[in-house]
């Protein structure tokens, strides 16, 4: 029983890997899309939602059946479980870098960013470029120490956030109506990649130690910064 339970805990593990790449390459083209105004890429992303979709389904009932056919406990159950989070979590993020696409679909052959947010967005696109990367590394090593240091490094998303933020709202901004709401919704968009890339790396945590960064009780409010553990509460 235990070596079937392994071969099907892998193959969960497998499909989840994949959905991990998969979102990945999509985040990837929806930056494309976005900054280069690439319709092609834009379609490409909208289409392979439905493959992330289609993962996320595969993940789910197969961590159903492991649970209802095995009764795994102790690590095996933290693993399932946390599994099943992940796998809501990707397709989050799919869905994400599809909303991007879309808005670069609709404002083909135009550039849904302003002049003076094309910067802005090429650093947040650069930096969920490597996050993911890294989200990767350490889904398959199971390293804690890269999972702890990209929910460190989510800091710096944040800031670029609140840059966009500073440039719709400041003096020179000259946006229209639509450019506005397009720029706002898609600097939230790549802020919910980086709580997402957050999310992960914390559940991460949780199955290599079995303690969940999430639950940590805060102490001091100037220590909060540079802690993962103090970060805020998991989405």
């Amino acid at each position: 029983m235990r070596v079937i339970f392994n071969e099907e805990l892998k193959q969960v593990a497998d499909d989840l890997d994949r959905m991990a790449q998969e979102v990945r390459t999509a985040i990837l083209g929806a930056g494309k899309a976005l900054l280069e105004s690439d319709v092609e890429a834009a379609q490409s992303v909208i289409d392979g939602d439905l493959e992330i979709d289609a993962l996320e389904t595969s993940v789910i009932n197969q961590c159903v059946q492991l649970l209802a056919k095995q009764s795994p406990v102790a690590t095996d159950l933290r693993v399932v479980v946390s599994t099943l989070r992940l796998a809501s979590t990707f397709e989050r993020m799919g869905d994400l870098a599809r909303h991007v696409a879309e808005i670069a679909r609709r404002t083909y052959p135009e550039s849904a960013l302003t002049p003076e947010t094309r910067e802005v967005f090429s650093q947040m696109q650069a930096f969920l470029d490597e996050t993911t990367k890294k989200l990767i590394t350490a889904l398959d090593s199971r390293d804690e120490k890269l999972a702890e240091q990209l929910i460190i490094d989510d800091d710096k998303l944040d800031d670029l956030h609140h840059e966009v933020f500073d440039i719709v709202n400041g003096e020179n901004w000259t946006g229209n109506t639509q450019q506005t709401i397009d720029v706002v919704l898609l600097g939230r968009f790549y802020e919910r990649f980086g709580d997402h890339a957050v999310s992960v790396a914390r559940r991460l945590v949780y199955i290599v130690s079995g303690f969940d960064p999430s639950k940590a009780p805060k102490t001091k409010a100037d220590s909060s910064a540079n802690d993962p553990y103090l970060a805020a509460p998991e989405n």
